[in-house]
């Protein structure tokens, strides 16, 4: 069950009785869409912010392997992952208000929460490549395990800039 599913099964009967009001149906669905997004967002940041501390103890290893050199490309990966995390945080939820100066059509919302799983799957994959370079830490291979957690971390935020492009209005 999504976390859509979930956020529309906590309706009230109260709730329920107003959806069959003409042209509410459709308000509410939005807004439970948006409590979704944060739900599902709020997810990502967190299990984001596993993965970062997780790169922490990687540099740590390569510190105490003595491979200083690597030391810049995992800081360059830590930043990339914390403005992910930074960026999943304080983004707009994925609706457009009332009043708001570009609406989000609702074939696009399904688009964003579908961005959003992916950005889910990211945090796997980083972990995973994390785990990788910790376990290889000594060997020959620790600068290319290392610089594909960087450019997990890039492509994290460039599908986050896909993310953001639906919600604009400017995604082609």
């Amino acid at each position: 069950m999504s976390l859509l599913d979930n956020v529309k099964n906590e309706m009230t009967g109260l709730e329920e009785l107003i959806a069959k009001i003409p042209g509410y149906k459709g308000y509410k669905e939005k807004e439970q869409r948006r409590e979704a997004d944060k739900l599902l967002r709020e997810h990502i940041a967190n299990r984001m912010r596993t993965v970062k501390t997780q790169l922490d103890a990687l540099q740590t290893d390569l510190i105490s392997a003595g491979k200083f050199g690597l030391l810049d490309e995992a800081g360059s990966a830590a930043t990339q992952i914390q403005t992910f995390i930074d960026r999943v945080r304080t983004a707009p939820y994925g609706y457009g208000g009332l009043f708001d100066a570009v609406r989000v059509k609702e074939d696009d919302l399904d688009r964003v929460y579908e961005f959003d799983h992916t950005l889910v799957d990211y945090a796997d994959r980083i972990e995973g490549a994390i785990a990788r370079a910790r376990e290889g830490v000594e060997g020959e291979d620790a600068r290319s395990l290392v610089l594909i957690i960087r450019d997990l971390g890039r492509e994290a935020n460039t599908t986050f800039d896909q993310r953001a492009d639906v919600l604009r209005g400017t995604a082609q």
